[in-house]
C-alpha cells in the first residue's frame, strides 16, 4: 500500500481515520502559521510544501474545488515571499531594512475587502448551490453548505493576501476563518480537524498580539 495514500491510516480519532498524508499536511500547516506568527520569512518555504501536500490530499479525496485552489494559494505564497523580502522605500522594518514591516489596513481598505468578500462569496455560493443539484448532477455531489463554504473560501484567500502584505489585520480574518472551520467540522461529525483548527485559533490569537507589538515598535 502506498504510504502517501489516504487509505494509509496512521491512527483513528473518534472513529475517523487520519492518513499519513493528512497528518503531514497538518504538521506542515501548523509549522507554517507558527513561523508566520513569529514574523519568520521561512514560513513561505513550508507554505510551498503545504500547498503541494494539500493538492495531493484533495486530489485523492476527489475534492476538486479545494484542489484547484492550491495553485492560487501557491501563487499568493510566492507573492508574499517576494514582498516580505523586497520592501519598497518606507516599508522597511527598523530591525532589518531587507524585511517588510508590519502595517495596518485603512478603514477604506477594510470596507473594500468586506464588500469584495460579500460579493464574490455570494456569487460563488450561488454557483456551489447549483452544482450537483441543477448543474452537472451526474458529476458533482451537492454541497451541503454552499454559502458557508464559499464565504470561508473568500475569507481564506483574503487572509492569505493580507498575510502576503504583512497586514496585521490578516490575523483577525484568520480568526474568523478558524472559528467558521471549527463550526463546519463539528457539524460534519469530524473530530481531528476541529482540534487542528483550535490550534490554528490559539496561534492566531498569539500572532494578533505579537504582530501588533511589532507594528507599535516599528512605528514609534
Amino acid at each position: 500500500m502506498d504510504i502517501f495514500s489516504t487509505d494509509f491510516i496512521v491512527f483513528t480519532l473518534g472513529g475517523t481515520g487520519v492518513s499519513l498524508l493528512e497528518l503531514i499536511s497538518v504538521l506542515a500547516g501548523l509549522s507554517c502559521v507558527v513561523l508566520a506568527g513569529r514574523n519568520s520569512k521561512y514560513n513561505f518555504w513550508i507554505g510551498y510544501l503545504y500547498n503541494i501536500l494539500l493538492f495531493l490530499l484533495f486530489l485523492q479525496q476527489h475534492l476538486y474545488s479545494a484542489m484547484l485552489l492550491q495553485p492560487i494559494a501557491f501563487a499568493i505564497n510566492g507573492f508574499g515571499h517576494w514582498r516580505w523580502t523586497h520592501p519598497r522605500t518606507g516599508e522597511q522594518s527598523t530591525s532589518d531594512p531587507k524585511s517588510l514591516k508590519v502595517s495596518l489596513m485603512t478603514w477604506r481598505g477594510r470596507g473594500l475587502l468586506f464588500g469584495a468578500v460579500v460579493v464574490f462569496g455570494t456569487a460563488w455560493g450561488f454557483i456551489l448551490s447549483r452544482l450537483g443539484n441543477e448543474w452537472f448532477a451526474n458529476v458533482f455531489s451537492p454541497d451541503p453548505t454552499p454559502y458557508m463554504d464559499s464565504f470561508v473560501l473568500m475569507m481564506t484567500l483574503s487572509a492569505q493576501y493580507l498575510s502576503a502584505l504583512k497586514k496585521w489585520d490578516c490575523w483577525i480574518v484568520w480568526l474568523l476563518v478558524n472559528i467558521a472551520n471549527i463550526i463546519l467540522y463539528i457539524s460534519a461529525g469530524l473530530v481531528f480537524m476541529p482540534i487542528v483548527s483550535a490550534l490554528y485559533l490559539l496561534n492566531g490569537l498569539w500572532s494578533l498580539y505579537t504582530w501588533y507589538r511589532l507594528y507599535e515598535k516599528e512605528n514609534d
